[in-house]
């Protein structure tokens, strides 16, 4: 695989055009839309706000899409990255690994026949369904001889993302309360969702993003092989309980705020490494901010596909993702 970035500085240097480039397609996130503001209304709307009906579309609505788009890109991406790594499996992710589809079934079960509607309620169901869908796919992926095998893992997580995605379709068919409430936030969206979302369950992810840095040095040794790094001294089950503990937090944190968001996880990590290598002490901050733009990009663009309408950010990301899924899968799931 060929490097693009190759020296440490070049690779810092890369954060920082990364950091920038957020911030700019987040601003950008805040004047593009069916109503355009302008530079200068969206600034004012920040540092001056007068109640007119551009600062409150801005500071109501576009900015805390922005935020959260950012936030769950950066998320999805880092989980995709920490699983390709774990598993060795070029096509893992949070939603191909049926991740995304279980949390979301959790979450729908519960406003469907137990009534949940608080946010922090969600939160928890879909960690707990994300947990659950985490552990059944491991243990599906190591039945049989030659235990957990890249494709028996991808198997495993297609099987479990169909079933899921049926169950769901299953319970919204026989409850049309919760068909009207939930089928827009199934998609993937981050249209609508108000700031109070985001802040409730930014210390989860947070706490995914700093746990996903301090795995990714011991992830760099578990790549050399188990055998390896067991020689080394390395705890190869804590380090992948830790890392799927950060993956849970990370998939079930953006699922609760956005729906089952698609492909960033598949796409962005690959990127990241086409430009900083194996080390996962690059890819994972790479990971992140590349994540971050994509989904911010395609949240952009969701404004402008029907307009005045907009289509759920999921669709458009499902759109970029699924050739760049069907070129990996392709070129052979071995080839990490």
């Amino acid at each position: 695989m060929s490097v693009l970035i190759k020296t440490t500085r070049q690779k810092a240097a890369g954060i920082a055009v990364g950091i920038l480039l957020v911030i700019l397609f987040a601003g950008c996130s805040a004047v593009y839309g069916y109503t355009e503001v302008g530079w200068k209304t969206a600034l004012d709307a920040l540092t001056a706000f007068d109640g007119s009906k551009e600062h409150i579309i801005v500071l109501k609505n576009r900015v805390p899409r922005a935020l959260i788009g950012a936030a769950v890109g950066m998320s999805l991406a880092i989980a995709g990255a920490l699983l390709q790594g774990l598993t060795r499996n070029p096509l893992a992710s949070p939603d191909i690994f049926g991740i995304n589809a279980g949390a979301g079934f959790a979450i729908v079960l519960s406003a469907a026949f137990f009534s949940v509607s608080s946010i922090h309620q969600f939160a928890w169901v879909a960690f707990l369904g994300a947990a659950c869908t985490t552990v059944i796919v491991y243990l599906l992926g190591g039945v049989g001889a030659g235990g957990l095998t890249p494709v028996k893992l991808t198997l495993a997580g297609a099987s479990m993302w169909l079933l899921f995605a049926s169950l769901t379709q299953g319970m919204l068919a026989l409850n049309e309360r919760a068909l009207e409430e939930v089928m827009f936030w199934l998609a993937g969206s981050v249209e609508g969702r108000k700031l109070e979302v985001l802040t409730s369950l930014l210390p989860y992810l947070a706490a995914g993003w700093l746990g996903a840095l301090m795995i990714s040095g011991p992830l760099n040794v578990l790549l050399m092989g188990e055998d390896v790094a067991a020689s080394l001294g390395q705890r190869i089950l804590i380090v992948k309980i830790f890392a799927g503990v950060v993956v849970v937090l990370l998939a079930g944190g953006s699922v609760a705020i956005a729906g089952p968001v698609g492909f960033v996880g598949v796409v962005i990590p690959h990127v990241a490494r086409s430009l900083v290598g194996m080390d996962h002490r690059w890819v994972i901050p790479y990971s992140a901010l590349l994540g971050a733009i994509l989904l911010l990009l395609a949240d952009i663009g969701a404004r402008y596909i029907i307009m005045p309408n907009e289509v759920p950010v999921g669709v458009m990301t499902a759109l970029i993702g699924t050739p760049f899924f069907v070129y990996i899968a392709r070129r052979g799931l071995n080839r990490l």
